[in-house]
């Protein structure tokens, strides 16, 4: 029994890891574009996605893949 009490914990680790990795990824995908183009936008209420969406044809194709990801959800 404390084997598989392991192996869960170990799972939910994993598990958690990969949803942080997932909620991180659009942040670093933008980084760039936030920098360049919304850097005196403060994050919160949604204004760095305005923002973003405002300037979307200058955006790099990743940046836009995660907006456009984000619009489907």
């Amino acid at each position: 029994m404390p084997k598989l009490k392991f192996v869960a914990f170990v799972f939910a680790i994993a598990l958690s890891g990969s949803a942080l990795a997932q909620s991180a990824a659009p942040r670093g995908s933008c980084k760039a574009d936030y920098d360049k183009f919304c850097a005196g936008v403060a994050p919160g209420t949604g204004q760095v996605v305005a923002c973003l969406q405002a300037k979307r044809d200058q955006l790099s194709a990743t940046c836009r893949t995660v907006l456009d990801s984000r619009k489907k959800k």
